[in-house]
């Protein structure tokens, strides 16, 4: 890919049930173009911890990497700019840092976007979303929405990789869904929605309708699965990189 003309530091929050190994070929990339990478694991398999707990881990992170200055003080000299990308449920998690620090953009990638005081448990529902699989399902001879996580999930990811995906994968506590997200309104950050073409368990045309009536934005499409990061992560960094150049 082409480098961009800007380093930053991009924080990659994974999704549910993930580990920040998920991102390790798109980190390589994205380092590779001089950029610092932060990939913190969530506590999404702790039934203490809620999307508050899921955002100090990732501000913790942050802070430990950049010495706090980050978090401390926001003058253009002091700090390289901030990237956070939110996977999945990650998209939970991502525009709670983007409220919380000096944030240059916030991307989410095949992610639930949040409506504020909307559970993530009833995400499914406000959207729409098991019309939306069936409707896809009955397009793509049931691919979309199948139960097997090598076909929803990681339907394109090379065979070894994605058997070492699914070993790494944890639980997802019923705690990080139970509350209502926080926020009282998005991050005031330029912000975009990336859609993974061959997404069969967030269909791209269901998130680009989500993106429209939540973000009042159009979603990019990138090739690729629901773990496009595994399946096509040169290309991901690339659009992760765009509005950099």
């Amino acid at each position: 890919m082409t480098a961009s003309t800007t380093t930053s530091t991009f924080v990659l929050i994974h999704g549910a049930a993930d580990v920040g190994w998920s991102w390790h070929l798109v980190a390589e990339e994205l380092r590779a173009h001089g950029h610092e990478v932060i990939t913190p694991d969530l506590p999404c398999d702790d039934e203490s911890a809620g999307l508050p707990e899921f955002a100090d881990a990732v501000e913790k992170a942050v802070g430990a990497s950049t010495g706090d200055v980050l978090a401390r003080d926001v003058s253009p000299g002091a700090r390289r700019d901030l990237v956070v990308v939110g996977h999945s449920f990650g998209g939970f998690t991502a525009p709670l840092i983007a409220d919380r620090l000096p944030v240059t953009e916030l991307i989410y990638v095949a992610a639930m976007i949040p409506s504020p005081g909307e559970r993530p448990a009833g995400w499914w529902a406000h959207t729409g979303y098991e019309a939306a699989v069936a409707e896809q399902a009955a397009l793509d001879g049931g691919l979309t929405g199948n139960e097997d996580p090598y076909v929803s999930f990681l339907g394109g990811v090379p065979e070894e990789l994605a058997q070492e995906a699914m070993r790494r994968s944890r639980g997802q506590a019923d705690a990080s869904s139970a509350a209502p997200w926080p926020l009282a309104a998005h991050p005031q950050v330029p912000t975009r929605a990336l859609v993974a073409r061959d997404d069969r368990f967030f269909p791209a045309d269901f998130l680009r309708r989500v993106t429209r009536e939540r973000l009042g934005i159009e979603a990019e499409e990138i090739p690729g699965c629901h773990c496009a990061m595994l399946s096509h992560p040169r290309q991901l960094a690339a659009a992760l990189e765009l509005s950099l150049r």
